[in-house]
């Protein structure tokens, strides 16, 4: 996300370190390009101007003047005033009564009903909460199938609606059913439309007078750039929400509405969805965005994308295998599992500091599908084979070839790229527990 943003920036900032002191003059030819880049990323223009001022009342005063690296001392306080333009700190939502209830609001096609699920699914696993999906969008049946099937998946209990029902009504009787249902929090997903109307901001509004719910939340779809803050400006005038939720953020190579809609609405950006799963929903940390935005990375997040995918007892069980040397494919192929559920690679390498500005990085192209070959291929073979690599003979790589609908040629190449790391793994380990510790293992 924000590539091409995070692209001119850095170009920026390169010719500032440049200078080995700075002044007045080339501060300001600085901002000029930040300028540029901003308002390219369809970042609102008064947003634009609030941020420069302040960027370059601070880059004029003694704490960059003074510094022994001025250069570098903008980029912190562009990430900092970045950072707090964005909002400063995370914030969650609100979550209070018996029932708690959440209402989604938005546009047809922002991505409501989906990102009902992944909020469902965050505060099941991640807060201990028993949500109740409520389908009040009465006017495309699509969209109640959908919010039984994602409950289906997910294992939570969804509020019988059908098309013939009042979407007041529907959300007045879930209140009362989520009692019985053992549930805590409400979870509503409203009817959108094409554009903003009298009669859906009317619908919103008696849902809401009706539910009084503890959260209203926007979701809006964040490659629309500008127009996601004149929605968000449209539905707060209307309904005071209490936030939003920025959809399809893995898609938004420019920025324009995570960094205008705090400063515009007064209303911070809670989540953002970064995929199509039903886990690819995260919390907004306006920190941690300027960070990625400015090619920083965000180390913190991808702590924690480990700490809630990697499994402890197999991290352990692993860590004994690999210092008797006894990785096998089957431990091989339990650790790409493991990568796998934490995103998609290119967007772990961009939240390391540094990746995102290497020229192999941009040229990187990984093809996600290559992880189910593997998994097809390890998967075909036999217990033993999986244990003992060095009895997968010619006759045993066509068989597996068959079965898993792949070449000799991919069975080769895994094989070597598995002997290959085994090979790293004896060589750290001679270097002992550091050595282990340097190949950056979850352990």
């Amino acid at each position: 996300m924000f590539e091409s943003l995070t692209d001119k920036l850095n170009s920026t900032f390169k010719k500032l370190k440049g200078h080995g002191k700075l002044t007045e003059k080339n501060i300001d030819a600085g901002l000029k390009e930040v300028r540029l880049a901003l308002l390219e990323a369809d970042v609102n223009y008064k947003v634009v101007k609030q941020l420069l001022s302040a960027i370059r009342e601070r880059a004029l005063g003694q704490e960059v003047l003074a510094s022994l690296t001025p250069g570098q001392q903008v980029v912190k306080i562009v990430n900092d005033e970045l950072s707090a333009l964005m909002g400063g700190e995370h914030s969650g939502l609100r979550l209070a009564g018996k029932p708690a209830s959440v209402m989604l609001v938005g546009l047809q096609g922002s991505g409501k009903t989906t990102t009902a699920g992944k909020l469902a699914r965050f505060l099941g696993k991640e807060q201990s909460r028993r949500p109740y999906l409520v389908p009040a969008d009465v006017y495309r049946p699509a969209a109640i199938d959908q919010l039984k099937k994602l409950g289906s998946q997910l294992n939570i209990p969804v509020f019988p609606s059908t098309t013939d029902m009042d979407p007041v009504d529907i959300c007045r009787q879930a209140v009362s059913r989520a009692g019985q249902e053992s549930c805590d929090t409400l979870l509503i997903d409203t009817a959108g439309r094409l554009h903003i109307d009298e009669a859906l901001m009317d619908e919103v509004q008696r849902i809401q007078q009706a539910v009084e719910p503890s959260d209203t939340i926007l979701v809006a779809d964040a490659m629309t750039g500008q127009d996601a803050v004149n929605i968000a400006k449209a539905f707060n005038d209307a309904l005071d929400i209490g936030g939003v939720i920025l959809s399809k953020m893995e898609g938004d190579a420019r920025g324009g509405a995570a960094i205008s809609i705090q400063a515009i609405t007064g209303k911070p950006i809670k989540f953002i969805g970064v995929g199509e799963k039903l886990d690819a929903l995260e919390p907004f940390h306006p920190d941690r965005m300027a960070s990625r935005i400015l090619g920083m990375g965000d180390v913190l997040s991808l702590i924690e994308k480990a700490q809630s995918t990697v499994d402890e007892q197999k991290a352990r069980e692993l860590e004994k295998k690999l210092r008797k040397n006894q990785f096998t494919l089957e431990d091989f192929r339990d650790q790409m599992d493991q990568v796998r559920k934490m995103g998609s690679l290119e967007e772990i390498l961009s939240m390391i500091p540094g990746m995102g500005k290497l020229k192999k990085m941009k040229q990187l192209n990984v093809d996600e599908k290559e992880f189910v070959r593997i998994g097809a291929i390890i998967d075909s073979m036999t217990v033993e084979e999986r244990r003992n690599h060095q009895i997968i003979n010619a006759s045993r790589r066509k068989r597996i070839a068959k079965g898993s609908g792949t070449s000799v040629q991919q069975i080769n190449q895994l094989l070597k790229n598995y002997v290959h790391v085994r090979k790293m793994i004896k060589k750290m380990n001679k270097g002992g527990p550091q050595g282990l510790g340097r190949m950056g293992l979850p352990f």
